[in-house]
């Protein structure tokens, strides 16, 4: 499904949050046309509403995607105004924490094209990653169609099976606020150490985002890369054998993080 097939036909965007907002603007700006694209939201953005899309008016019949963006606590509420739209050729894209493909089945029909999506917030800036799986009626053309929107706001990666899925929830899709909280966990230990709070948040930023891009565009893991900046009985490793501690450093802390985000996503899945 290309670009002008969904010009074609139509894009339905249920939510237009800071999620929504961030994939409606990528799309724009990759050359989506506004008046193929159909927002409802109750409380659509000053921006959304001048964007030159279609917004809480009477939707096409059979688009070509309809991406699911509420929260789960508004699914049930949200989602059956489109399942007229089940069962045919409309692909269902949700970047809705915990809810399963079989729901959306039981909802919209067992022949409906779905793919599941866990985005990250660094969408908003085109810095996200998500990752997808489909079911049987999308198949490889709907997680192709889903790839290349998603695209719009980073990276895409494809799970083998859908029970990956909460623990994607519990790494990246929950991710970011863990290294917002590193962050703040620095600049108050620069604080700690002298620094004025506006200098040690500064140099905390900086220091975190610089170090995210160059794990990502170097050819060295992140492994190597912490040995390459250790000096033997320096401070960098001074520092590490404290955050490294196996027994409670950061390893078994992240851990425990990751599982505790990764059970709260299988609970929202079964409630």
């Amino acid at each position: 499904m290309t670009v002008k097939d969904v010009a074609k036909r139509g894009l339905v965007l249920l939510g237009c949050g800071k999620m929504g907002s961030a994939m409606l603007q990528g799309w724009l700006a990759d050359g989506l046309p506004a008046s193929s694209v159909w927002v409802q939201d109750p409380f659509p953005s000053d921006w959304v509403q001048g964007s030159g899309v279609h917004v809480n008016a009477d939707l096409p019949t059979a688009p070509a995607v309809v991406l699911i963006a509420v929260k789960p606590q508004m699914m049930a509420e949200a989602l059956p105004v489109l399942a007229a739209m089940g069962n045919g050729e409309t692909l269902f894209v949700s970047v809705a924490a915990g809810v399963s493909i079989a729901t959306y089945e039981d909802m919209l029909g067992a022949q409906t094209p779905i793919v599941r999506a866990m985005p990250n917030t660094p969408a908003a800036v085109g810095k996200g990653i998500t990752a997808i799986v489909g079911n049987g009626p999308a198949g490889q053309a709907g997680l192709d169609a889903a790839e290349s929107l998603l695209k719009a706001v980073g990276q895409v990666v494809r799970l083998e099976h859908e029970g990956q899925m909460d623990a994607v929830t519990g790494l990246s899709g929950s991710g970011p606020a863990y290294v917002f909280h590193m962050i703040e966990c620095m600049a108050a230990a620069g604080k700690a150490q002298g620094l004025s709070p506006e200098l040690s948040m500064a140099l905390a930023k900086a220091t975190v985002a610089g170090a995210g891009v160059l794990a990502e565009t170097s050819e060295e893991t992140p492994e190597q890369l912490r040995v390459n900046v250790t000096s033997p009985n320096g401070t960098t490793e001074a520092g590490l054998e404290v955050l490294m501690d196996t027994s409670d450093g950061l390893p078994p802390l992240m851990i425990k993080t990751v599982g505790a985000a990764a059970e709260r996503s299988r609970e929202l899945g079964n409630d």
